[in-house]
């Protein structure tokens, strides 16, 4: 039985490393970089720093998690090659290569963890960091970079990072051409796919072949090709099945079908508006929209019991229909030689499952170093695909390490089935060894935006249910003028947009006037493109100013940052609720998730503003209600 002050010290010890992560594992991976490791007997238990407003979730409730993989020794770091790190980074820093490496960026860099979770936020340098972390064991521990891939979110940021790395290995005068080890997660599947499944064609590239696999959740509206194909599909299950013919006219409200037809029936091309989305669409692309998102959650749509699920019969009729279309499109994609990301990522994670012998091929050991930026934007499909391609080559006796880089407050992809609960909740998923857990580092500082602009971002953060607890601390210092958000109500676009252009013109002047401003002066922001189309109309093509989705502009920054956006509440999407629900991967609801995923929108929108955020809305509501009040 513990006294009372042994109690009371545990539970001020379990606060702290709650609330205050800076000063609990950063310290301790901090000072494991200064110093070599050395053996002890017995390990003590680290602390959680992941927020307990998630104890509730269902996969928790009895459910064992996945028996653990990564190994609980430490890297082998000797004292001497982190000297010469250090070194070698001062003389970097001396040619005006990189910027001098924080306390806190030291401690990612020469991390001894083969299973690290570094939470970086808005403007800490996570990048450069990054990079330097990958010359790190390139140059100094000798990882192989035949074993070692950094992942990126887009082909764009792939290009910048390798650009960046490549600089450094040219001053450290590194003998192998690195840069092909910076990849997207479709594009290092793809590698694997080409081992395992036969190079195949893909499904996305129909009107792009031979250019590297991109991320999806980037693109834009089908391309031609694509919907050809797509209309085939949906014809041909109307024309071959009965019961898809039936679900078709409910959902399109349409008088039932003659049964039997005469002659081959044709397909409506009607468009259905589904609850929670946008606009209306033509059936068949609804229902393969639908069906990325369910595959993008882990569920294969082929196993799946319609009746066991939670949701009114209109639900139920379209994910029947959703499964009918899909087994034609499938069967579709295969005549002509084709698969899908989604498909292909399906199939990878079942045969690296289900592989017990025989060596991993070279696109498989690329992978046994894994260095993953923007982590928070993952989904359970490249959850569910790490896992197998981590448990295959531990199983072949290979040594693995994951590095996950990310922000959970900058999570913002979840209408394509990305959650930062797989972030916050790593060590589910990831499970190390014995009782060893990942460690967790904080990059908590912002070189990008003065205090009342990072305020202002955490503000809007308030009411989101599941989040990592931490608080972001300026670097750059204020100077006269600068603000946080600056609320603009009652504005129309319409009546107002002669205004708007005046005060983006009056931000460029005073922006041409400020000392050390950033190269971009004004980043005008919006959630859809729409209104940016307008301003773009009427602005002089000659001011430094750059208009962008709020989704686009993720990691770009301009000195002061104008928003158009009314914060309109998000319509429940029951349909997409029953799919939230039956993966298991998360606490809530979806509607719930997309609630809370506006609130982060916000947050990424004023953090792009390095010293003012204009905020142009109809009324407060939402986000930006908290910041009116």
């Amino acid at each position: 039985m513990l006294s009372a002050v042994a109690r009371y010290k545990q539970l001020l010890s379990s606060a702290l490393a709650r609330y205050f992560p800076h000063t609990t594992a950063y310290l301790r991976a901090e000072r494991e970089a200064a110093q070599p490791r050395k053996p002890v007997r017995k390990q003590s238990k680290k602390k959680s720093t992941g927020n307990k407003k998630a104890s509730g979730r269902k996969a928790d409730s009895g459910k064992p998690g996945p028996a653990g993989i990564y190994p609980a020794t430490r890297l082998k770091v000797e004292d001497a090659q982190v000297k010469a790190m250090r070194e070698r980074v001062a003389q970097a820093v001396n040619a005006r290569l990189i910027g001098a490496p924080s306390d806190e960026q030291w401690a990612m860099i020469l991390c001894r963890a083969p299973l690290a979770r570094i939470f970086a936020g808005a403007g800490s340098g996570k990048s450069s960091t990054l990079v330097l972390r990958v010359v790190f064991l390139l140059c100094h521990l000798d990882i192989d970079p035949k074993r070692l891939t950094v992942i990126s979110f887009t082909n764009a940021s792939c290009t910048e990072l390798r650009e960046r790395l490549q600089r450094l290995l040219d001053f450290w005068q590194y003998p192998h051409d690195a840069r092909q080890c910076v990849r997207t997660f479709h594009a290092a599947m793809a590698t694997l796919a080409k081992e395992c499944l036969g190079n195949p064609r893909w499904f996305e590239q129909l009107d792009e072949p031979g250019t590297e696999p991109d991320n999806p959740l980037t693109g834009a509206r089908l391309r031609p090709a694509q919907q050809r194909l797509l209309k085939q599909a949906y014809q041909n299950a109307y024309a071959e099945d009965a019961r898809f013919r039936t679900l078709t006219h409910r959902l399109l409200k349409l008088p039932t079908p003659q049964e039997p037809p005469q002659g081959k029936p044709k397909a409506p091309l009607d468009a259905c508006k589904l609850p929670g989305e946008f606009a209306a669409l033509p059936l068949f692309e609804l229902l393969h929209g639908q069906i990325d998102f369910a595959e993008s959650l882990g569920i294969r749509l082929d196993r799946l019991e319609v009746k066991t699920l939670d949701c009114a019969t209109r639900e139920r009729d379209f994910i029947e229909a959703m499964q009918r279309f899909h087994q034609h499109f499938t069967a579709l994609l295969k005549s002509q030689g084709l698969i899908s990301f989604n498909g292909a990522f399906a199939q990878l994670s079942e045969r690296l499952q289900g592989a017990s012998d025989g060596k991993p091929g070279a696109a498989q050991l690329a992978l046994s170093h894994l260095l993953i930026d923007e982590f928070q934007d993952i989904s359970p499909q490249i959850v569910q695909w790490l896992q197998a391609v981590h448990r295959r080559l531990h199983g072949a006796g290979e040594r693995i390490s994951l590095m996950a880089i990310g922000d959970d407050w900058q999570s913002i992809y979840g209408w394509r089935g990305s959650s930062p609960e797989l972030f916050i909740d790593f060590d589910r998923h990831f499970p190390s060894r014995g009782r060893s857990k990942s460690t967790t580092l904080l990059l908590g500082t912002n070189y990008r935006s003065i205090e009342p602009v990072i305020r202002d971002g955490e503000k809007v953060l308030a009411e989101v249910q599941n989040k990592q607890a931490k608080t972001c601390v300026a670097a750059r210092a204020m100077q006269p003028g600068d603000h946080g958000v600056k609320l603009i109500q009652r504005f129309d676009l319409a009546s107002g947009l002669a205004a708007l252009l005046k005060e983006i013109c009056a931000q460029c002047q005073h922006v041409s006037e400020r000392p050390n401003a950033d190269r971009t002066a004004v980043l005008l922001l919006s959630r859809r493109n729409e209104p940016l189309q307008q301003v773009r109309a009427q602005l002089d093509k000659a001011l430094p100013v750059r208009a962008m989705t709020i989704h686009r502009a993720k990691g770009l920054q301009a000195e002061v940052a104008i928003i158009l956006d009314d914060c309109l509440p998000v319509e429940k999407h029951p349909l997409r609720n029953a799919l939230y629900a039956h993966s298991g991967f998360f606490s809530g609801s979806y509607d719930q998730a997309m609630q809370d995923e506006a609130r982060r929108l916000a947050y990424v929108a004023i953090t792009r503003g390095v010293s003012r955020v204009l905020w142009y809305t109809r009324k407060a509501q939402g986000a930006t209600q908290c910041l009116a009040s």
